[in-house]
């Protein structure tokens, strides 16, 4: 007898295994004890509309199985004639893309084996996912599992910093060694990826005619707990097992935390961000934070990647940092250019601050995330000689003296800073480092 349970039966068929025509059509027809003439279009149209690069939900498939014009009127007329001959198990297996079949991740395909995975007991784990969102409503700094710290910048925006607290910082390091650090990111991403840079982000833009700098706004935030539980889906992580690990690498904000916050800031501005990181978002303080953005963040690298391609033009990314450069022809259509990046990042879920984007021709000094670009690789004469007084004040009058923000690692922080230009320009970086040996540190 027809079984109103069908469409979601037949959505779990899509998702049992091998996601190629042939084999979804054989599983349903399993199912269903008949392979009925409608079977292999609605297969088709599905392989047609959803993206090889994403995994969906079982509820997903589902949606779009009633919503099909031709399964809709069957279902409507001759709901009747389809009778569930053989009801599938749930898959349980691991069920990768077919691009992410190459990838060493470790196989995961229970909620129990993330919890052996990450040396938990069940409750601990659905503890730091929080997938009920318990921290996100509780007002006590004790049960949260993060540190919050709201600053104010010169401009009049708002910056949160979001630090885990030891034990989920630990279980993110696993997350990030385990299964992250063991997938390949877009080849134009040069950041928080081991043997890319900052120079080698900039290292293609040097010598050109012109470069074009744009900036994604609001990045981590952008990426929502929905896209990387489907990253993680995409992996083969059964739903179940990726939303978890999508909850332990998010986090929403909550309400109280901004009471802290100045009255100096804009008022329509705090109340944007506050609202933004009220969503369960990657936070920037995570271990897993820039590996995740980097990953999820592949079709958009793409998209770029092609238009600068066929455009004859260099594109790399580092974070939310976009550089394109070219030559004369560059020059003519770069507005142009700009206007259909802007585009493709608004497709895939970005907005570009379009206040930051920067067109530097020749004529002008060309530089990138700090670094000049115009002839060969540099510092910035202005932050180098920042940096080279805040060091000197330092040696003279204390480390206190200069940490104005309260940074809590701040001879970490100069330390950073340090190696920084010592990679750029190792001539100045030695003169900083020399400086920064003589602090008193007690």
């Amino acid at each position: 007898m027809a079984n109103p349970s069908l469409p979601n039966l037949l959505a779990r068929s899509f998702l049992a295994g091998e996601p190629s025509l042939d084999q979804i059509v054989s599983r349903c027809t399993q199912v269903l004890g008949r392979r009925w003439l409608w079977l292999r279009p609605l297969a088709q149209r599905y392989l047609e509309t959803t993206t090889s690069k994403t995994r969906p939900r079982q509820r997903e498939v589902a949606d779009f199985i009633l919503r099909d014009p031709v399964f809709s009127r069957i279902w409507s007329e001759r709901a009747h004639t389809l009778a569930i001959e053989q009801w599938l198990p749930a898959p349980s297996r691991m069920a990768p893309v077919p691009a992410a079949r190459a990838w060493d991740i470790p196989l995961i395909d229970s909620p129990a084996a993330l919890a052996d995975f990450l040396w938990l007991d069940y409750a601990e784990l659905d503890w730091f996912a929080d997938l009920k969102k318990l921290t996100y409503k509780t007002a006590h700094p004790r049960l949260r599992h993060y540190y919050y710290r709201v600053l104010t910048k010169q401009s009049g925006g708002v910056r949160l910093i979001e630090a885990p607290k030891r034990r989920l910082k630990r279980l993110q390091r696993e997350i990030l060694a385990g299964i992250l650090e063991k997938i390949p990111p877009h080849p134009a991403v040069h950041g928080f990826f081991k043997g890319r840079s900052i120079r080698t982000f900039v290292a293609p833009h040097v010598g050109r005619r012109v470069v074009l700098r744009m900036d994604l706004r609001d990045f981590f935030v952008s990426f929502g707990a929905a896209r990387i539980q489907a990253f993680f889906r995409t992996l083969g992580y059964p739903e179940s097992v990726a939303d978890l690990l999508g909850g332990i690498c998010t986090n929403a904000v909550p309400r109280h935390v901004w009471h802290d916050a100045g009255s100096d800031i804009d008022p329509a501005e705090f109340e944007r961000v506050r609202s933004l990181y009220s969503r369960p978002h990657l936070p920037q303080g995570a271990p897993t934070s820039p590996a995740l953005a980097n990953l999820c963040a592949y079709r958009l690298d793409c998209r770029l990647a092609g238009l600068a391609k066929s455009a004859g033009v260099t594109y790399t990314r580092y974070a939310d940092d976009l550089a394109f450069s070219g030559g004369s022809e560059f020059e003519k259509h770069v507005e142009r250019f700009s206007t259909h990046v802007a585009a493709i990042a608004l497709e895939e879920g970005f907005s570009v601050h379009h206040r930051k984007t920067r067109i530097m021709r020749r004529g002008v000094r060309q530089h990138l995330a700090g670094v000049v670009t115009n002839e060969r690789i540099n510092i910035l004469r202005a932050d180098f000689d920042r940096l080279k007084a805040t060091l000197t004040n330092c040696v003279r009058h204390g480390p206190a003296s200069q940490n104005r923000t309260a940074h809590p690692s701040f001879r970490a922080h100069l330390d950073g800073r340090v190696a920084f230009v010592e990679t750029i320009n190792p001539e100045r970086g030695k003169r900083l480092r020399t400086l920064f040996e003589q602090i008193d540190w007690r």
